[in-house]
């Protein structure tokens, strides 16, 4: 391990720290694979975290959001009109045409891997399909500026410009962050801005971009139990998330699915 900071931002320079987030990053797109066949009707949202908890503790990882700052589950599910940081539990049970997105972080040998995507129960209506379609084209358009000299703010605005041609919203309160040996730092990684504004990229730098895009206004609230947000006007909301590295020649990213399960609909192997 080999690394410097910058402006406060690390710059990994040693290749064993991009083998190691790539083992990370695995782990956790592995754990969304083998959870999709399991989002459907009647499953409850703490049944989707055991069995997330359960197939992260079987690759010898950890989940990195148990007990993080006093979080209870092992992932976060939001439904619907949940922003982010759903908190999973026994009652609520999917219904059809629900639309959710499981949030996963697994941590192996000391490194995070963190990324999240939206899943269907039953048949979606139309305004969530495009939601999600949307959100997941926001996310790649976002990765896609990624390289040495360009700026955090350009991944910030082509994001912004996409959600806006659809009518929609970006969510200006949570943002992606860096990562690496620990779960959160800097930078931030804001999904709204202006181009050629922000900290410059650097081969080195590793972060998540995970934009949240609400159909409605792009304010939340958080609730009573302090951790999950939703849209204050109740509208739909959608977020995808990837974790990546600047390389010398644009980005790598340590989480797409090996199975192509990247964005719904999924074909579930029978």
């Amino acid at each position: 391990m080999s690394f410097k900071r910058k402006d406060g931002i690390v710059i990994h320079d040693d290749p064993q720290d991009f083998e190691k987030m790539r083992v990370a990053g695995k782990v956790a797109a592995e754990c969304l694979d083998y959870i999709t066949p399991y989002v459907q009707v009647g499953v409850s949202t703490g049944e989707l975290d055991d069995l997330c908890r359960e197939f992260i503790i079987s690759k010898g990882a950890v989940p990195a959001c148990l007990g993080y700052h006093g979080y209870p589950k092992s992932v976060c599910i939001s439904i619907n009109h949940v922003i982010c940081h759903g908190i999973p539990d026994y009652e609520r049970k999917l219904a059809d045409g629900d639309m959710l997105n499981i949030d996963v972080t697994a941590i192996v040998d000391g490194w995070y891997g963190d990324t999240s995507r939206m899943y269907f129960a039953g048949k979606p209506s139309v305004k969530a399909k495009r939601l999600t379609e949307v959100t997941y084209e926001c996310l790649m358009r976002g990765i896609d500026v990624v390289k040495p000299g360009a700026r955090l703010g350009d991944i910030g605005a082509v994001i912004e410009e996409y959600a806006h041609k659809y009518g929609y919203s970006v969510v200006d309160m949570f943002c992606g962050h860096g990562l690496g040996q620990v779960f959160h730092d800097a930078p931030n990684v804001m999904h709204c801005g202006k181009k050629g504004t922000g900290a410059l990229l650097e081969e080195g730098m590793f972060f998540t971009i995970e934009p949240m895009i609400n159909i409605g206004k792009p304010d939340g609230i958080i609730l009573a139990n302090g951790w999950t947000a939703v849209t204050r006007d109740k509208s739909l909301s959608a977020q995808f998330e990837h974790s990546l590295a600047v390389t010398k020649d644009g980005y790598e990213v340590f989480t797409y699915s090996l199975k192509g399960l990247d964005k719904p609909p999924y074909k579930i192997e029978k």
